[in-house]
């Protein structure tokens, strides 16, 4: 068959067939990683909490001593090879202890911080949602607790129902929660007007479902951006309430305990306040960076 011959094909009564061509090959658009997700502070945030979760979860695989075993014969001790962040002034090993206090400070922040997340975010979208005197009644209630400082409501919380960690996240449930219900407040009622809640409430659907199948998705993003930085704030109280003597108590490794046994040595021995001041503010700015990093997430999203 020559070159001219196939160009075209023809049937048996001579008509030409058009051939056939080949199928467009379609390129597959590469999805493009989101910006907020490579950018060097949230990258850096995420490796710090990373790394501070590895902390907390194997404690026993890491630190290299007992973090309660007191050594008469080592006290006092600058960093070396044997005690990488020295010892303290019962001869324990400052960096066993700083790292077993890591679990107890994340349990602090993440545990705290989910349940008032949880409480307040319902709050706020019931009074929200319903309005009238149910919103009138919880946000006056809110408000009255909230012009009281909140770390003195701590204290006296803590005060009453006495020392130790249980006491230190009931005091920061019954007064974390206010700050989720007012953002999610807000949240709610910009949205409740919007076309598809109307759309559900046409439906016949019941308040429970729209509530939570429709607006909480829609409005619980702001809440859950802002329980990052929270975080934070409890691992904070929770170091500082220990540090007064109101939280953990010795000889369990805690950061703020820790600071609270070395400050008396911060001259001739700094190293025993030195690390767990230093792991603690390493470890919020870990999660203030996601915090960062989800915020810009959200403005994209919304453009």
């Amino acid at each position: 068959m020559t070159d001219q011959n196939k160009k075209h094909v023809t049937d048996q009564k001579g008509e030409k067939l058009i051939p056939f061509s080949k199928k467009p090959t379609i390129k597959k658009k590469k999805k493009e990683i989101p910006e907020w997700l490579t950018k060097a502070t949230f990258v850096s945030g995420v490796i710090i909490v990373f790394i501070a979760l590895i902390l907390a979860l194997f404690p026993q695989y890491i630190a290299t001593h007992d973090p309660i075993a007191v050594d008469g014969r080592a006290l006092l001790q600058e960093p070396s090879s044997e005690h990488y962040f020295g010892t303290d002034n019962y001869g324990r090993d400052v960096f066993s202890r700083v790292v077993w206090a890591t679990r107890i400070d994340l349990q602090i922040g993440i545990f705290a911080t989910i349940v008032p997340l949880i409480f307040g975010s319902i709050i706020g979208l019931i009074a929200g949602y319903y309005g009238g005197l149910v919103d009138n009644i919880l946000m006056r209630v809110i408000d009255t607790l909230m012009a009281f400082p909140f770390v003195i409501l701590i204290i006296v919380i803590i005060t009453i129902l006495g020392q130790g960690i249980r006491n230190v996240y009931i005091a920061i449930w019954l007064v974390g929660w206010m700050t989720y219900a007012r953002l999610v407040r807000g949240e709610i009622l910009s949205l409740k007007n919007a076309e598809f809640i109307q759309a559900a409430k046409v439906a016949g659907f019941k308040d429970s479902r729209i509530l939570l199948r429709h607006a909480l998705p829609n409005v619980v993003s702001s809440a859950v951006v802002f329980a990052a930085s929270d975080v934070v704030l409890c691992m904070l109280l929770g170091a500082s309430m220990s540090f007064l003597g109101l939280g953990v108590q010795p000889p369990t490794p805690e950061w703020g305990s820790i600071l609270n046994e070395g400050r008396g040595y911060i001259m001739n021995a700094w190293w025993i306040t030195f690390f767990p001041g230093l792991f603690l503010a390493v470890t919020g700015v870990g999660f203030s960076l996601i915090g960062d990093g989800l915020t810009d997430f959200l403005r994209t999203k919304g453009k």
